[in-house]
């Protein structure tokens, strides 16, 4: 019985797990969005609203505890440059969790877990994407035809 056993193992040992969530934690502040599995989501979101509200506080301390926690410089400076102040005058709930359906391997649910206000940059950063592989295909096509400049016809036709 699991009576007043509180908190996710999530199948791994306390140094594995610690790791694991710190990552996690990480990934969202850097990315605003990760897809992994709900219990994963379920466990990171009050890691991540704790490091949301170091960020605010803003002092030197909580800024050395959230570098104490995260795992890269680049996502402390993100959380208190542009994470947090996102956040001033919203008193908590900065995460939503969204179920996505079960992974094809192992039927596993999976959610996204992402920082509530980031849809601006989310959008932004696809539409970067989509024009990088309209770009690429465009190169793509030019040195195919700069390759085979008298073939114009069907692509797969046996020359």
């Amino acid at each position: 019985m699991r009576h007043r056993n509180a908190g996710f193992k999530l199948g791994r040992n306390p140094s594995h797990r610690r790791a694991l969530l710190r990552n996690l934690v990480t990934s969202i502040i850097l990315m605003d969005r990760v897809e992994t599995t709900i219990t994963k989501c379920k466990a990171t979101r009050p890691l991540v609203e704790k490091m949301i509200t170091l960020g605010k506080r803003g002092t030197v301390h909580a800024r050395r505890q959230a570098a104490a926690f995260l795992m890269t410089p680049e996502a402390v400076d993100r959380l208190f440059a542009t994470v947090a102040p996102r956040y001033t005058d919203r008193p908590g709930g900065y995460c939503r969790i969204t179920r996505t359906g079960p992974r094809k391997g192992d039927a596993a649910e999976l959610a996204y877990i992402e920082l509530l206000g980031a849809e601006h940059e989310l959008n932004e950063k696809a539409q970067k994407r989509a024009e990088a592989r309209t770009k690429k295909r465009e190169e793509l096509a030019k040195q195919m035809e700069e390759r085979n400049p008298g073939e114009q016809g069907d692509p797969n036709a046996e020359v």
